[in-house]
Formats: C-alpha cells, structure tokens, sequence
C-alpha cells in the first residue's frame, strides 16, 4: 500500500467496557499489521445507530475500511435478536450501497449476565473479536490495492 490506510471504528456506548475491548484489540493488531495506519474512533449511543453512522462516514470517501462493534444482550425482554439482526443488516447494506467494506464485531450472547465472571470472558473474547476484524480490515484494505 502505498498510502497509510485510514480504518473508522465505531463503538456503541452500552456495555462500553466490554465493547471497547474490540476496540482495543483492533488497534493493537492493526499495529502489528501496518503501523502507519490511521484509526479513528467514534461512538453511538447503541447497536441500532451503528449503521446509519458507517454510512455517513463512508459517504465520506476517507475511510478505506468501517469497523462496527456493540454488545446486544438479552434484557429480558425478546428484542435483542431483532435489532441484532437489524444491525448486522444494515452494516451489510451499507457496504454493499457504498462499496466501502464494513466489518462486524457485533455480538449476541445466548446467555449473559452482568457478573465478574461473564463481563471478564466477553472482555477477553471482544480484544480477539477486535483483533479478528483488523486481519479482515488489512486483508480487505490490501486486495482492493491490487485490483
């Protein structure tokens, strides 16, 4: 590559210190990767307002690759898998309508309850989460160099 290739990383706010994890995990990959990268980060109050923001800024033509990450539990009320969905979906719709990749790192746990115990294995899993999406970020960002 010959320019730095600039990443946006949004962030929904519930469940922040388990979603900033991804957040993490990202930037610290993305390091090993290409050092000289740019990562920007914004965040949204929740998951549903992910997609309507990576639209936004990649309507902006900076970004060569948009990052997603929230954390959509069950709170006892049967919608988390809706606008889990919902979410997924509207990140895929904004790539497809804006041809600038955008990248999941949103997850729905079957079962999570807010002890030390689940919120240190969902902390751990979001820095792999993270890592994950910035192997697909480069990878992505790296083949359409070459096209």
């Amino acid at each position: 590559m010959a320019v730095a290739p600039r990443f946006a990383f949004l962030k929904a706010r519930w469940h922040a210190d388990i979603v900033d994890q991804a957040h993490s995990g990202f930037l610290k990959r993305m390091g090993e990767l290409a050092p000289d990268a740019e990562v920007e980060a914004f965040e949204v109050p929740g998951a549903f307002e992910l997609p309507l923001l990576a639209q936004r800024l990649a309507g902006t033509g900076r970004y060569d690759a948009i990052a997603a990450a929230a954390f959509v539990v069950d709170g006892g009320i049967y919608r988390h898998e809706f606008v889990a969905q919902a979410v997924v979906s509207g990140l895929m719709e904004v790539q497809l309508k804006t041809d600038v990749p955008v990248l999941s790192v949103s997850l729905t746990p079957h079962h999570f309850q807010p002890t030390e115990e689940h919120e240190a294995f969902f902390a751990d899993h979001f820095i792999l989460k993270g890592r994950e999406a910035a192997d697909a970020a480069f990878a992505i960002v790296s083949q359409a160099a070459v096209l």
